[in-house]
């Protein structure tokens, strides 16, 4: 092997520090910032995808199952290989830290989750994940300083009831640790399966102001950006979310004995109360949606006229007051309906509700102007589906940027969103975490929605 000069050892380093210049150029946008590799993200989803795959498509990845701490560990690998110092708080989240500038500053944080629901898909929360990723990875091959330390984020158990942004948020109390998740395991064995410790939950809190926002990359779960050509989705809020279980008391009878007018049928008041439900949703201004979900009747039996229903009612929107506005109208029509019937019916209110989580009004714009930067058409919408961010929005300000769901399939095997528009998401992401870092909310700066 023929030993190789001084000389020629730095032509060669320069000629391959100009081919690495080279790549990185054609990978840099007009403004001057790096592009993401939209075939590094598609590999990714696909490498992702193995832990927890289902025979034919999809995945089965619940939280603190063998499969998710496979991921975790795949994914905590990527972590380092951006360069990120990673640790995992009391909750069991997964966080890589990237030093800034001005260490005395509040971390901006980006991030999302990798659980997904039992068949499920392989882009809900992963493209948060691996989004987030590939913007460390574009800051450390472009050695991009910045002035806020960026911290990256894998929340345990979203799809279980979002478990490490509520330990974040100084929401998630004990008695939270002794429900059972999908995998089978409590609450509590599960934080510890991935290297938490539920003793110690209350470590994992962040007060308000040591963050100074989190963006949250996603896929919109919905089909209105794919349908309407749109390629980000600028979110407005987060839905808050209302549960009731409903009662309809009638007489059980006979169904051949019984005659038509002297019927008292349970289910025939929570059809028409089904029925009632759609259409004030329907026909209500606003953005609202309200579905039954569950219906049961008893005894249940083809012979016999039902004399008890049980039922569910669900309301969502970003506004509180309509939400209530909506129930009202509801158990108006309930009375109606329960008098001609000769029923009656009962609401009981879920004591879990979800609390509309609007994002910051400057984020928006950010994102706006991200996306526009990149010539990128852009919208704002709701989402519909709750989020780690509906969390965080207690103890710093938000922001989500929604990629288009191709069909608007979710939380099902066929759950697909384009290389394309998984790059777009994450150059938009990069670009709004770098104007934070200028300081574009450190004026006139909101105090955090108090936490319950």
């Amino acid at each position: 092997m023929p030993v190789m000069t001084p000389g020629a050892a730095l032509r060669r380093a320069a000629i391959v520090a100009v081919a690495q210049a080279a790549v990185l150029a054609c990978a840099v946008a007009d403004d001057g910032l790096p592009r993401a590799d939209a075939s590094r993200l598609e590999r990714r989803i696909a490498e992702l995808g193995r832990f927890g795959a289902n025979p034919g498509s999809g995945v089965s990845r619940v939280a603190f199952s063998d499969a998710d701490i496979a991921g975790r560990e795949y994914v905590t690998s990527l972590m380092r290989g951006a360069g990120l110092e990673v640790r995992i708080d009391a909750a069991g989240n997964i966080i890589g830290r990237r030093a800034g500038g001005e260490p005395s500053l509040p971390a901006i944080m980006t991030g999302s989750h990798i659980d997904s629901v039992p068949q499920g898909g392989n882009y809900d929360g992963d493209v948060g994940v691996l989004g987030a990723i590939e913007v460390a990875e574009l800051l450390k091959a472009h050695a991009i300083a910045t002035r806020h330390p960026f911290e990256f984020v894998v929340f345990t158990d979203e799809e279980g009831g979002t478990v490490g942004s509520q330990a974040m948020a100084g929401r998630l109390g004990a008695e939270a640790f002794e429900a059972v998740s999908h995998s089978g395991l409590k609450i509590g064995d599960g934080i510890r399966a991935v290297g938490g410790d539920p003793a110690r939950v209350a470590e994992a809190r962040r007060a308000p102001g040591t963050l100074a926002a989190f963006v949250e990359l996603h896929i919109e779960q919905g089909a209105i950006l794919a349908e309407s050509g749109i390629d980000i989705g600028v979110v407005e809020g987060i839905v808050g979310i209302r549960w009731w279980d409903v009662t309809v008391e009638g007489v059980a009878n006979h169904a051949g004995t019984t005659p038509m007018n002297r019927r008292r049928d349970a289910l025939v008041t929570a059809a028409e109360l089904t029925l009632a439900v759609n259409r004030i949703a329907s026909t209500t201004e606003g953005t609202q949606v309200a579905t039954v979900g569950r219906i049961q009747a008893q005894p249940g039996a083809p012979n016999v006229i039902p004399g008890r229903v049980e039922m569910s009612l669900e309301i969502r929107d970003l506004d509180a007051g309509k939400m209530e506005s909506v129930f009202r109208a509801v158990e108006a029509e309930a009375r109606r309906i329960a008098d001609v019937r000769g029923t009656a019916i009962r609401f009981a209110e879920v004591s879990l509700a979800l609390e509309p989580a609007p994002t910051d009004e400057r984020l928006r714009k950010l994102i706006e102007t991200a996306a526009a930067s990149l010539d990128l058409s852009h919208r704002r919408l709701p989402s519909g589906a709750g989020h780690d961010a509906q969390e965080i929005a207690r103890i710093a300000p938000i922001g989500m940027i929604f990629v288009p769901s191709q069909g608007g399939i979710s939380h099902a095997p066929q759950e697909f969103t384009t290389p394309v528009d998984l790059a777009n998401g994450a150059n938009v992401l990069l670009r709004t975490l770098l104007a934070i870092d200028r300081g574009a909310l450190e004026s006139r700066q909101p105090a955090a929605r108090a936490s319950d």
